[in-house]
Protein backbone atom coordinates (compact mmCIF):
# COMPACT_ATOMS: atom_id res chain seq x y z
CA UNK A 1 0.00 0.00 0.00
CA UNK A 2 1.28 3.77 -1.25
CA UNK A 3 2.55 5.77 1.97
CA UNK A 4 -0.91 7.66 2.78
CA UNK A 5 -1.51 10.18 5.52
CA UNK A 6 -3.63 9.23 8.53
CA UNK A 7 -6.78 10.94 7.44
CA UNK A 8 -6.71 8.99 4.22
CA UNK A 9 -5.90 5.77 5.78
CA UNK A 10 -9.12 6.13 8.09
CA UNK A 11 -11.06 7.31 4.90
CA UNK A 12 -9.58 4.01 2.66
CA UNK A 13 -10.34 1.76 5.93
CA UNK A 14 -14.25 1.93 5.08
CA UNK A 15 -13.08 -0.17 2.12
CA UNK A 16 -9.67 -1.68 2.87
CA UNK A 17 -8.85 -3.62 6.10
CA UNK A 18 -5.03 -3.10 5.04
CA UNK A 19 -5.47 0.56 5.24
CA UNK A 20 -6.51 0.22 8.83
CA UNK A 21 -3.96 -2.04 9.59
CA UNK A 22 -1.40 0.32 8.03
CA UNK A 23 -2.81 2.80 10.26
CA UNK A 24 -3.10 0.71 13.27
CA UNK A 25 0.49 -0.37 12.86
CA UNK A 26 1.99 3.21 12.40
CA UNK A 27 0.53 4.20 15.81
CA UNK A 28 -0.49 1.24 18.47
CA UNK A 29 2.89 1.30 20.09
CA UNK A 30 2.60 5.24 20.90
CA UNK A 31 -1.23 4.96 22.01
CA UNK A 32 0.22 1.53 24.04
CA UNK A 33 2.86 3.76 25.66
CA UNK A 34 0.87 6.64 26.57
CA UNK A 35 -1.96 4.32 28.36
CA UNK A 36 0.79 2.52 30.04
CA UNK A 37 1.99 6.15 31.08
CA UNK A 38 -1.30 6.92 32.98
CA UNK A 39 -2.33 2.91 34.02
CA UNK A 40 0.69 1.71 35.20
CA UNK A 41 0.10 -1.90 34.20
CA UNK A 42 1.26 -2.95 30.62
CA UNK A 43 -1.54 -5.85 30.79
CA UNK A 44 -4.37 -3.45 31.45
CA UNK A 45 -2.54 -0.89 29.18
CA UNK A 46 -3.11 -4.01 26.30
CA UNK A 47 -6.32 -4.32 27.08
CA UNK A 48 -7.40 -0.28 26.85
CA UNK A 49 -5.54 -0.31 23.41
CA UNK A 50 -6.89 -2.93 22.03
CA UNK A 51 -10.15 -1.27 23.18
CA UNK A 52 -9.18 1.16 21.58
CA UNK A 53 -8.25 0.21 18.15
CA UNK A 54 -11.58 -1.66 18.42
CA UNK A 55 -13.36 1.61 18.92
CA UNK A 56 -11.39 3.83 15.93
CA UNK A 57 -12.24 1.12 13.56
CA UNK A 58 -16.00 0.61 14.62
CA UNK A 59 -16.04 4.71 14.20
CA UNK A 60 -13.82 5.52 11.06
CA UNK A 61 -16.38 6.02 8.91
CA UNK A 62 -17.81 8.98 11.52
CA UNK A 63 -14.39 10.03 11.41
CA UNK A 64 -14.37 14.03 9.97
CA UNK A 65 -10.90 15.14 8.93
CA UNK A 66 -10.21 18.65 10.37
CA UNK A 67 -6.69 18.80 8.63
CA UNK A 68 -3.14 17.10 9.11
CA UNK A 69 -2.84 15.50 12.42
CA UNK A 70 -6.53 15.16 12.98
CA UNK A 71 -6.96 11.43 13.01
CA UNK A 72 -3.87 10.71 15.52
CA UNK A 73 -5.68 13.60 17.67
CA UNK A 74 -9.37 11.38 17.20
CA UNK A 75 -6.93 8.42 18.21
CA UNK A 76 -5.71 9.70 21.32
CA UNK A 77 -9.19 11.40 22.36
CA UNK A 78 -10.74 7.76 22.10
CA UNK A 79 -7.59 6.58 24.62
CA UNK A 80 -8.47 9.44 27.02
CA UNK A 81 -12.11 8.83 27.31
CA UNK A 82 -11.19 4.84 27.58
CA UNK A 83 -8.83 5.57 30.44
CA UNK A 84 -11.26 7.64 32.33
CA UNK A 85 -13.77 4.95 31.75
CA UNK A 86 -11.04 2.63 32.97
CA UNK A 87 -11.15 4.52 36.44
CA UNK A 88 -14.45 5.33 36.52
CA UNK A 89 -15.52 1.38 36.20
CA UNK A 90 -12.37 -0.14 37.77
CA UNK A 91 -11.35 -2.27 34.70
CA UNK A 92 -10.95 -2.75 31.48
CA UNK A 93 -14.31 -2.72 28.85
CA UNK A 94 -13.97 -5.16 25.74
CA UNK A 95 -17.50 -3.99 24.56
CA UNK A 96 -16.53 -2.79 20.51
CA UNK A 97 -14.08 -6.02 20.65
CA UNK A 98 -16.63 -8.12 21.47
CA UNK A 99 -19.11 -6.72 18.85
CA UNK A 100 -16.08 -6.70 16.29
CA UNK A 101 -15.71 -10.62 17.03
CA UNK A 102 -12.17 -10.03 17.97
CA UNK A 103 -10.49 -12.34 20.37
CA UNK A 104 -8.75 -11.24 23.18
CA UNK A 105 -4.94 -11.16 22.89
CA UNK A 106 -3.16 -13.48 24.92
CA UNK A 107 0.21 -12.50 25.66
CA UNK A 108 3.11 -15.01 27.50
CA UNK A 109 5.31 -13.82 30.25
CA UNK A 110 7.98 -13.38 27.73
CA UNK A 111 5.93 -11.37 25.59
CA UNK A 112 5.27 -8.51 27.98
CA UNK A 113 8.63 -8.46 28.74
CA UNK A 114 10.18 -7.64 25.77
CA UNK A 115 7.50 -4.98 25.37
CA UNK A 116 8.21 -3.88 28.59
CA UNK A 117 11.52 -3.56 27.24
CA UNK A 118 10.55 -1.69 23.76
CA UNK A 119 8.00 0.76 25.53
CA UNK A 120 11.01 1.90 28.05
CA UNK A 121 13.73 2.05 24.88
CA UNK A 122 10.95 4.07 22.96
CA UNK A 123 10.95 6.32 26.31
CA UNK A 124 14.25 6.36 26.81
CA UNK A 125 14.98 7.78 23.38
CA UNK A 126 12.24 10.42 23.42
CA UNK A 127 13.88 11.50 26.39
CA UNK A 128 17.24 11.39 25.05
CA UNK A 129 15.24 13.63 21.93
CA UNK A 130 13.92 16.19 24.50
CA UNK A 131 17.42 16.34 25.83
CA UNK A 132 18.91 17.76 23.03
CA UNK A 133 16.76 20.51 22.57
CA UNK A 134 17.31 24.65 23.28
CA UNK A 135 16.13 25.08 27.08
CA UNK A 136 13.70 27.22 25.90
CA UNK A 137 11.86 24.39 23.66
CA UNK A 138 12.85 21.96 26.34
CA UNK A 139 11.03 23.58 29.51
CA UNK A 140 7.66 24.59 26.86
CA UNK A 141 7.19 20.94 26.34
CA UNK A 142 7.32 19.75 29.59
CA UNK A 143 4.95 22.34 30.73
CA UNK A 144 2.88 21.54 27.97
CA UNK A 145 3.35 17.84 27.48
CA UNK A 146 4.33 16.57 30.76
CA UNK A 147 2.60 19.15 33.42
CA UNK A 148 -0.37 19.60 30.32
CA UNK A 149 -0.81 23.08 30.92
CA UNK A 150 -2.39 25.27 28.66
CA UNK A 151 -0.51 27.50 26.45
CA UNK A 152 -1.87 30.81 28.17
CA UNK A 153 -0.54 29.50 31.76
CA UNK A 154 2.49 28.50 30.15
CA UNK A 155 2.75 31.60 28.67
CA UNK A 156 2.16 33.69 31.69
CA UNK A 157 5.07 31.68 33.76
CA UNK A 158 7.30 31.97 31.25
CA UNK A 159 6.59 35.86 30.66
CA UNK A 160 6.26 35.50 26.68
CA UNK A 161 3.51 35.76 24.50
CA UNK A 162 1.51 32.55 23.85
CA UNK A 163 1.99 32.67 20.30
CA UNK A 164 5.84 32.31 21.39
CA UNK A 165 4.97 29.27 23.82
CA UNK A 166 3.03 27.67 20.85
CA UNK A 167 6.11 28.00 18.48
CA UNK A 168 8.74 26.68 21.33
CA UNK A 169 6.47 23.49 21.61
CA UNK A 170 5.91 23.34 18.31
CA UNK A 171 9.66 23.80 17.01
CA UNK A 172 10.87 21.31 19.84
CA UNK A 173 8.24 18.57 18.80
CA UNK A 174 9.21 18.85 15.42
CA UNK A 175 13.03 18.62 16.05
CA UNK A 176 12.38 15.71 18.93
CA UNK A 177 10.93 13.87 15.65
CA UNK A 178 13.50 14.25 13.00
CA UNK A 179 15.73 13.12 15.85
CA UNK A 180 13.56 9.73 17.32
CA UNK A 181 13.41 8.99 13.09
CA UNK A 182 16.90 8.99 12.96
CA UNK A 183 17.42 6.92 16.09
CA UNK A 184 15.23 4.13 14.08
Amino acid sequence: MKQHDDEALLELALRSGEAFGVFYDRHHLSVLAVVRQRVGSTEVALDVTAEVFAIALERCESFSSRGEGSAKAWLYAIARNKIIDLYRTGGAEDRARQALQMQPLIVTDEQLEALEQRLCAENMGALEALDGLRADERDAIAARVVDESDYAQIAADFAVSESVIRKRVSRGLRRMRATLEEMR
